[in-house]
């Protein structure tokens, strides 16, 4: 074979070589199209209606707010156990943050929050925290306490009340 053949034929198959490895990265589909990421759960979608739906189930309801507050709440407890008055109030500030979004998510549990925790309460814990007076932030967490077990009856769970995070935090912690 002569030598500009050789390299002909070696070209020829170098570029056959990288075609394949391009059709291996990026598959295409029947119609020329690249094939979808079976990753991309949002974007294969069929329409936005579907992806809405498919980001609507993944923000899920209220239990996963209520989720956030729990850990914030113990998060709170121990800062004001801990004489960290500011993170008290940091933590106080997201627990309003994570039940605002969950009732952005389900409507129905709304009045019940506002009625015994944002409303009433949500400033003057707020301002016990901020006090740095143990006393004050202790008396204003056992409000908090008080108002979600409250609103956990009212929304005709009561059943949440009994488990170890409201056991734990019954009385203050030195």
């Amino acid at each position: 074979m002569p030598q500009s053949s050789h390299h002909t034929f070696r070209i020829a198959g170098l570029l056959g070589a990288a075609l394949g490895l391009l059709l291996a990265v990026a598959p295409m589909s029947a119609n020329g199209q690249s094939a979808p990421n079976r990753d991309d759960w949002l974007l294969n979608a069929p329409d936005d209606t579907a992806r809405f739906r498919l980001l609507q189930n993944q923000a899920r309801g209220f239990s996963a707010a209520m989720i956030e507050v729990g850990q914030r709440y113990q998060a709170m407890y121990d800062a004001v156990g801990d004489g960290n008055f500011a993170l008290a109030a940091y933590q106080w500030d997201k627990i309003r943050d994570a039940i605002q979004a969950g009732y952005a998510r389900r409507p129905g549990r709304q009045p019940n929050a506002d009625a015994r925790l944002l409303g009433p309460l949500f400033e003057p814990v707020r301002d016990a925290f901020r006090s740095a007076d143990p006393a004050r932030a202790w008396a204003s967490f056992v409000e908090v306490r008080a108002a979600c077990m409250a609103c956990h009856v009212a929304e005709r769970i009561p059943f949440m009340n009994d488990q170890p995070l409201f056991r734990q935090t019954a009385t203050p912690r030195n």
